[in-house]
Formats: C-alpha cells, sequence, structure tokens
C-alpha cells in the first residue's frame, strides 16, 4: 500500500512539475515521443509525407531531433505507399514525367528506391 501511495505521489509531482514547465524536454521523453507518435499520425492521416518530411513536420511543431525521428519512426507508415500516395496528390495538382515526379519525391524526402516506386504506383 505505501508503494501505490508513493507512486501516485510521485506521478503527481512529475506532472504538477510537466504543467509548470520544470521539467526539462529531455526529462519528459516518454510523454514527448508518445506526443510526436501521435503527431505524425494525424498528419499522416490527412497527407503523405516521407519519412524525412514527416521529421522536418515534427521538428517544426516543436519537437526535439530525437522525439520528431522516433515519432515519424514510429508510426506505423509504410513509406513506399507514401510515395504512392504523394505522387498521386502531386498528379492531381498538375502534370508531370517520370523523371520529374522522381526529382519532386526525392525533394520531399523519399529515398530514390521510394520516389522511383512511388512514381510507377501513381502511373507513371
Amino acid at each position: 500500500m505505501k508503494r501505490l501511495i508513493a507512486s501516485i505521489a510521485l506521478a503527481a509531482v512529475v506532472l504538477t512539475a510537466l504543467l509548470v514547465g520544470t521539467v526539462t524536454p529531455a526529462q519528459a521523453t516518454p510523454i514527448s515521443r508518445a506526443n510526436a507518435v501521435r503527431s505524425a499520425k494525424e498528419y499522416l492521416h490527412l497527407q503523405a509525407f516521407s519519412q524525412n518530411g514527416m521529421v522536418k513536420q515534427l521538428k517544426c511543431e516543436g519537437f526535439s531531433t530525437s522525439d520528431a525521428t522516433y515519432g515519424a519512426s514510429h508510426s506505423g507508415a509504410d513509406w513506399m505507399k507514401q510515395a504512392v500516395r504523394s505522387a498521386k496528390e502531386y498528379l492531381r495538382l498538375q502534370a508531370f514525367s517520370r523523371r520529374g515526379m522522381v526529382d519532386q519525391l526525392k525533394f520531399e524526402g523519399f529515398t530514390p528506391a521510394q520516389a522511383l516506386h512511388g512514381a510507377r504506383g501513381a502511373g507513371l
């Protein structure tokens, strides 16, 4: 029973510290990482991203590089499928040659193999 009470008290102290900002991001890593994963999943629900693009987006939101990388890596995304999805999104907006699409997808952070797969998957 004493252990349970001590655990609850410790959790309350940590939560209070987080709320008032006395815990550094490095100390709050488990929460920050969980939030980075959640944010990545929300973004992927809305549009396609490369893994590198997702890391950059999460960093823009204020996540550390470590947490952003963790969030992208643990989002459950299939980056090959994301490349196809991204290529299809681009083709809805404008015409591309295969080479142009591959270059665009690489610019967005997809690997060369992912970019080629994306272009092919979109019919180019």
